[in-house]
């Protein structure tokens, strides 16, 4: 297991980290919306969806392949596995890091049957080679192999059925532009709403069987980071809380007080955040701090701090990135009651 996995096994230990584990994951399964009417939020991608789907499907032919592009947990899987559904095709899953040669993707691309949809994750971790092996599929339907070695070699052009690949990436900017630039339709997925989450919450409560009143669904919703990934964990945080302690029906009381127990505040934030934040209101206070600094400071590694929690710390206006490093706001301050000792930056 490299140093990267272990960070990722230790990050999935949090409660609010963006990151899933395998386990929850197919958890998820069972919470996924199954149609676009089904899904909840993003209401301009789900309406481009509805046109590009509602076309192809008219034609009777294989929708373009389409990007989805966003933070982790907003929904660029259950979108993946709808287009399947809406299409009424086989759905095939991989990820970017499982593709390590362009045989692996060779072998995937050739058991494709007519009209599936192959979904990528992370596309942005495909190798240059496994890359290259797309364009021509994507294109063109075809696949150049190389057969033998030295100069009895040769190559073979084999054709694949029609096709359509979904990718989805948490970083647009790291997909190479000679692939972005093959998909149809490239849509950003965006944090939710309030409301939308706490929608999200109380469809996930009746398929968990779970009494959730409108109250307990809106401070789930409301500490859940504009993620519904972090919605669903959390209820079900909350729900083992409540059968824990004997409470048949989950009312604000008792999803404040759960919350409260792993840790979770009112803005959302867990021990890591505020251990984050801390460091800059006390131990760095009114001076900028570089990231490995930070970092080393709080027992991550850097790319922990800055694709898992600096995001949504920056997002809340509790932090700040200056030339010179990371400050804290005077809403930090006020959030962690700390008194400023300095005058600040912010």
């Amino acid at each position: 297991m490299t140093k990267r996995d272990l960070d990722l096994e230790q990050l999935r230990d949090h409660v609010v980290a963006p990151e899933a584990s395998e386990h929850e994951r197919r958890a998820e399964v069972s919470l996924r919306p199954e149609t676009l009417s089904d899904f909840v939020g993003q209401r301009d991608l789900v309406g481009h969806l509805q046109i590009v789907l509602g076309s192809a499907r008219a034609r009777n032919q294989c929708a373009d392949h389409l990007l989805f592009a966003g933070p982790p947990g907003l929904g660029k899987t259950s979108l993946a596995s709808i287009v399947a559904s809406e299409m009424g095709s086989g759905f095939r899953v991989t990820s970017g890091p499982v593709l390590s040669r362009p045989g692996d993707l060779a072998a995937l691309l050739t058991d494709l049957q007519d009209g599936d949809v192959l979904f990528i994750d992370e596309l942005h971790r495909l190798s240059r080679a496994v890359e290259e092996i797309l364009y021509p599929a994507m294109e063109d339907l075809r696949l150049d192999v190389m057969i033998g070695r030295g100069p009895s070699a040769r190559s073979i052009r084999l054709d694949l059925p029609n096709f359509t690949l979904v990718g989805a990436t948490t970083r647009t900017g790291l997909v190479a532009a000679p692939l972005r630039d093959r998909f149809g339709f490239i849509g950003q997925l965006d944090l939710y709403e309030a409301d939308e989450l706490t929608l999200i919450v109380q469809r996930s409560a009746g398929l968990l069987n779970v009494a959730l009143d409108v109250q307990a669904a809106d401070i789930i919703a409301s500490r859940s980071r504009g993620t519904p990934r972090i919605a669903n964990r959390l209820l079900r945080r909350v729900r083992d809380f409540a059968s824990v302690k004997g409470y048949e029906k989950i009312d604000a009381k008792v999803a404040t007080d759960a919350l409260v127990l792993f840790g979770v505040d009112e803005y959302g934030l867990d021990k890591i955040d505020r251990k984050i934040l801390t460091l800059l209101c006390d131990q760095f206070a009114a001076q900028p701090v570089g990231l490995t600094t930070l970092a080393h400071a709080c027992g991550e590694e850097p790319f922990t701090i800055e694709d898992a929690y600096e995001p949504y710390l920056l997002r809340s206006g509790l932090m700040v990135r200056t030339p010179r490093g990371r400050v804290a706001t005077d809403r930090a301050y006020e959030h962690l009651g700390i008194q400023r000792r300095h005058g600040g930056l912010v």
